[in-house]
């Protein structure tokens, strides 16, 4: 099968991955700390989410919903620290070859071992009863969140089509069982989305491996999730903005995004995806707004250990797309007031505000900026691009 098909279909969990989202079985184990701990979950507030579910797991260690609870706080605590889980890439298939920081080995162990032993559990109970609806639904899980895990981590692709396909078809089965399963029809969902909206030849070829989809029908699976109140519905709801977002339905991705800020107000990645579809909706100034109040509230603490840095960078984006070459220099500038931004991000400011201050014929300062690049990582291509910019000005283009 050509790279191009199992990459693009493994978008089906890059998508789920995409601004903080995971399927999610309802809160089972019962266990009072589960609506806390999800509550955090996507509130960005990871550790004390990763804290909780094992607490949980502690308690109800042959569950394997607790297991995927904990597998799910792990996985994208480590998503977010390797910068995978900006939006934007997602808004097309740039995220294919987007290259991010290396993930931490022993996550990366630990995430294996959380997968396997839920996975074993699951595998026990439908050797005694293949009918076992939540057993089902929860290999599902297990598989989805592994596919996301060799998509996103390992970029194994390979790997990510199998488990999606095999998390598909459990739901399917979940389905078939219980036709009133909202939560099943996230990944099903999602999945004939994704294969619906491949080009026709890639559509055939997905069939070709029992890959179907439907592009309407995965949007109308996903909707029905998100209005039915249930567990899944933030999921989806999280999933459409995406959806949406690459079908240029920004109107209707605002609202869904908008409904989800108030429930989550540390969450940063809602807030800046605000600015983002308004910028991809054509409304800039109501963009720059937006992210110049991320900054703003970022640097009053609302954002505490997340990474509001990024809204400077974005503005700086935006103003520099409108010319104004010195407000956007001002806004990459901004990162330096961060104290520890993320390493990426300070870079990426840097090169830009070099960039600036070439085009105002500010040359010493322009050279400062590369300089600064190179000191956070010179192993980059950002860092390629400052060592280039040092022996010859940037002129635009």
């Amino acid at each position: 099968m050509p790279r191009a098909l199992y990459s693009r279909v493994s978008l089906t969990f890059a998508l789920l991955a995409s601004i903080v989202s995971a399927q999610k079985a309802p809160f089972r184990p019962a266990d009072p700390l589960n609506a806390g701990a999800f509550q955090h979950f996507y509130d960005m507030e990871y550790d004390r989410s990763v804290q909780e579910f094992t607490l949980v797991l502690e308690r109800h260690p042959d569950e394997p919903n607790a297991l995927n609870h904990l597998l799910m706080a792990v996985l994208f605590r480590e998503l977010y620290r390797i910068g995978a889980l900006n939006a934007a890439e997602y808004a097309n298939d740039s995220f294919l070859d987007a290259r991010h920081r290396v993930a931490d080995p022993r996550v990366c162990r630990q995430i294996k071992s959380l997968a396997q032993k839920a996975q074993a559990i699951e595998e026990r109970r439908l050797a005694a009863d293949s009918h076992d609806v939540e057993a089902l639904y929860a290999r599902g899980v297990t598989r989805a969140q592994f596919a996301t895990y060799t998509a996103l981590v390992e970029h194994a692709w390979f790997s990510a089509l199998r488990n999606a396909l095999g998390a598909r078809r459990d739901h399917e089965k979940v389905l078939e069982l219980d036709p009133q399963n909202l939560n099943a029809k996230l990944i099903v969902g999602t999945h004939n989305y994704v294969v619906g909206s491949l080009p026709w030849g890639m559509k055939v070829a997905s069939s070709m491996v029992g890959l179907g989809g439907n592009k309407a029908r995965g949007l109308e699976y996903l909707e029905q999730t998100a209005s039915g109140g249930g567990e899944a519905s933030t999921d989806a709801k999280i999933v459409l903005v995406v959806c949406l977002r690459r079908e240029h339905r920004y109107d209707e991705a605002l609202n869904l995004l908008r409904s989800l800020e108030p429930q989550y107000p540390h969450n940063v990645l809602f807030a800046l995806e605000e600015g983002n579809l308004l910028r991809a909706k054509g409304e800039e100034l109501d963009a720059m707004a937006v992210y110049r109040r991320v900054w703003e509230e970022g640097r009053g603490g609302k954002y505490s250990g997340l990474h509001h840095e990024v809204a400077a960078v974005a503005l700086g984006d935006l103003l520099r797309t409108q010319k104004d070459y010195g407000a956007a220099a001002a806004a990459y500038d901004l990162v330096t007031q961060v104290a520890k931004p993320d390493a990426e991000t300070a870079q990426k400011a840097a090169v830009g505000a070099g960039e600036m201050y070439d085009l105002l014929r500010k040359r010493d300062i322009a050279l400062r900026r590369y300089e600064a690049a190179l000191a956070v990582d010179a192993g980059t291509p950002l860092a390629e691009t400052a060592r280039k910019r040092m022996k010859s000005p940037y002129t635009g283009g």
